[in-house]
């Protein structure tokens, strides 16, 4: 283990190459550090302990707030509070964004994340992550955060990642200088470099999609699919379709084998179901800095897109470039 790299060791590391830099960022990612353990410990702990099933709540999403839902939030914007760097949140459990007081005020920075993905799998033992984005703040510095500071496009993303719980637990991230994916340790209590410069495969042979909702899809996602479900030895057809229902787990999959991730517009989701600030966002800048595509439709790369609400949904495409480029074929016609 003396020879392996931890992840305050990387981004100090990192941080030497920039002269102006200040530290706060470090500083930040610390923040999101230490959360990520403690929500891990108590992952573990699921059908242990009473923390898992749903809390009786609903969020402002209309969704069943699960109790590890409420406790990664608030362990998260605990974390982020703590050392001054961040001057404000807003997350998928929040009905609104939230303002840190105090010297917080003058933090550089405002987080959006989405606490636990994939929540309602904790009981049945499936994977589920922390999905988070980081911008600079654009209001003046010692004066609450405003809209603005939140409603910003994604190609303004100072840095983004997430966190998987699973058979092991990786903290993924990018700063827009590549990926780099670290797994944790418990015997140390580190995460250690475990997949530097991480690039996802241009083609892949994956589809993930909840194919269940196929009969409410538009005409050109139901010509994909069944474009990828067809036998075809050139092109390596027909592809594995793998659908986890977690949003990090399929695109961590992919992103490492090579694959696609849908979302699409739906009958019952005419502006698709995927939070464009804290899912969409940052696992787009993730998606691209590996090499890969992420577009809302033809065309319409997600990064470029300016949005008006905090809780805004999109159609979502991402995945390895060949295949993200094949599906918009299919919706252009």
């Amino acid at each position: 283990m003396s020879m392996t790299k931890t992840l305050g060791e990387f981004i100090v590391e990192c941080q030497s190459e920039y002269p102006d830099a200040t530290g706060a960022l470090s500083s930040l990612f610390s923040s999101i550090r230490l959360a990520a353990k403690v929500v891990n410990r108590e992952i573990n702990k699921a059908g242990l302990v009473d923390i898992t099933g749903a809390a009786g709540a609903e969020n402002v999403q209309g969704e069943q707030q699960q109790k590890l839902d409420i406790y990664a939030n608030d362990k998260f914007k605990s974390a982020l509070q703590a050392r001054g760097e961040v001057c404000g949140i807003a997350s998928e459990e929040e009905d609104k964004y939230v303002n840190f007081e105090g010297n917080s005020q003058d933090g550089d920075y405002v987080v959006l994340m989405d606490p636990l993905d994939g929540s309602s799998n904790i009981d049945v033992n499936v994977s589920v992550g922390t999905i988070f984005s980081i911008y600079r703040r654009v209001s003046a510095k010692g004066q609450p955060v405003t809209d603005e500071d939140f409603l910003q496009p994604g190609n303004k993303q100072v840095a983004a990642g997430y966190v998987i719980y699973g058979s092991s637990t990786m903290l993924v991230y990018t700063t827009g200088n590549g990926v780099n994916g670290f797994t944790y340790d418990p015997s140390l209590g580190v995460f250690c470099l475990s997949h530097p410069n991480m690039t996802t495969p241009e083609d892949g042979n994956i589809y993930s999609v909840n194919e269940g909702n196929y009969v409410h899809f538009p005409e050109g996602v139901k010509k994909y699919i069944k474009y990828c479900q067809e036998e075809d030895v050139a092109t390596h057809r027909p592809y594995t379709s793998r659908y986890i229902g977690s949003l990090v787990s399929d695109f961590h999959r992919n992103l490492i084998k090579g694959g696609i991730y849908l979302y699409p517009t739906s009958s019952s989701h005419p502006n698709g179901k995927l939070r464009l600030l804290y899912e969409c966002n940052p696992i787009a800048f993730l998606a691209e800095q590996a090499g890969g595509k992420a577009v809302a439709s033809p065309g319409q790369r997600i990064l470029d897109l300016k949005p008006g609400e905090l809780h805004e949904r999109t159609p979502f495409i991402v995945g390895s470039t060949k295949m993200v480029e094949k599906v918009e074929e299919f919706l252009a016609d």
